[in-house]
């Protein structure tokens, strides 16, 4: 089940005819609706909170009738593992024997009630959809309650770093150094650290994820999220036309983000502790490229260069500087030594990806 905040997502997941949100072979897939910037947290939350409740109620109604139903498929019904997709097929077979044993007792009101609520037997992955607009910015407070709730939700944010869908305004993920509408003259404090903030409940799956750098990660993080008994929340790196690129680079683009070490791939499993291992992996290795390698293949930093070259230079070694010292701070959670950094290929002028 997913609920999409409003925005370049729920625009090309809700247009019809054409969608990605599709059924398989067998007619299943997701259930989708969107909603508004300032409460679709919430409002996947209503999902589960829904979801919940009526597993609650099929659980009680199936102890109340296993002498019915037969006490060996009620209790493994009620027991079975739902982790793996192996096994979450194997309880829809046995809720479907569960189904066919209810039909002859359809007489008996406590038995239609479980009819109603049956499907839910079977487990239900909730995921929240949106932007770094809705996540960082405008739906924050609900975001943060949901992940303080210690449900089991998923949550994704597609981080362009800017609102795309409403002209390209600066939104808190928007880079020191990057001009938006709003932040002509170049953004000139750093981008809000979601992920750490989340890292901080101890509790929350956390990971962050570019798939053009990494697709092994980034299909790592998803299975480890979904798994997770617990709110998780994946921050996922989008390329946008509103970057000022050629969008048939942004998957290179996205490998020169993490290449430079501006957006380093890891992942926080409290499920770690609990084995006695750190719960904090970095993924991705020391940055071996300039951050200006990154940046200057974009409209949004390079645009300050051609109108305050001056400016843009003093942002840009901050922003440098800024990349080192993130990159230090997710090092020592991952418990690696200290690094001096290997030397860092520098140039006068970055390698610039075609706009056209």
């Amino acid at each position: 089940m997913v609920a999409n905040a409003t925005g370049c997502s729920s625009i090309y997941g809700g247009n019809l005819p054409v969608t990605p949100w599709s059924k398989n072979h067998e007619g299943r897939g997701p259930a989708w609706s969107n909603s508004l910037f300032e409460d679709n947290a919430e409002f996947g939350l209503g999902f589960r909170l829904a979801a919940d409740k009526h597993l609650d109620l099929a659980r009680s109604l199936a102890r109340r009738l296993q002498d019915k139903l037969g006490a060996d498929l009620v209790e493994e019904v009620l027991t079975a593992p739902q982790t793996r997709e192996s096994e979450i097929r194997a309880q829809r077979d046995r809720v479907a024997a569960l189904v066919e044993r209810l039909q002859t007792l359809r007489a008996d009101p406590v038995a239609k009630d479980l009819l109603s609520v049956v499907d839910h037997l079977v487990r239900r992955s909730i995921w929240i959809v949106g932007g770094d607009g809705w996540a960082y910015d405008i739906g924050y407070g609900g975001l943060d309650h949901v992940l303080s709730t210690g449900r089991d939700i998923n949550v994704l944010v597609l981080d362009t770093e800017v609102y795309s869908n409403t002209g390209g305004q600066a939104s808190k993920a928007t880079p020191l150094g990057a001009t938006a509408k709003f932040a002509a003259a170049g953004k000139r404090v750093p981008r809000k650290d979601l992920a750490l903030q989340a890292i901080a409940y101890g509790n929350v799956y956390v990971a962050q994820v570019a798939m053009g750098a990494n697709a092994q990660q980034t299909l790592l993080t998803f299975r480890e999220a979904e798994a997770y008994p617990g709110p998780s929340l994946i921050l996922a790196y989008c390329h946008c036309i509103a970057h000022g690129i050629d969008m048939q680079h942004g998957m290179r683009q996205q490998d020169l983000a993490v290449a430079s070490g501006y957006w380093p791939l890891f992942r926080y499993n409290p499920i770690m502790r609990s084995i006695g291992q750190n719960p904090f992996r970095l993924d991705s290795p020391r940055p071996t490229i300039p951050f200006r390698d990154y940046a200057y293949n974009e409209i949004r930093y390079r645009a300050l260069a051609q109108t305050r070259p001056e400016e843009a230079a003093a942002l840009l070694a901050t922003a440098q500087d800024m990349v080192k010292e993130k990159y230090r701070t997710y090092e020592e959670m991952a418990g690696w030594s200290p690094s001096r950094f290997p030397a860092i290929r520098t140039s006068e002028s970055a390698e610039v990806l075609p706009l056209s």
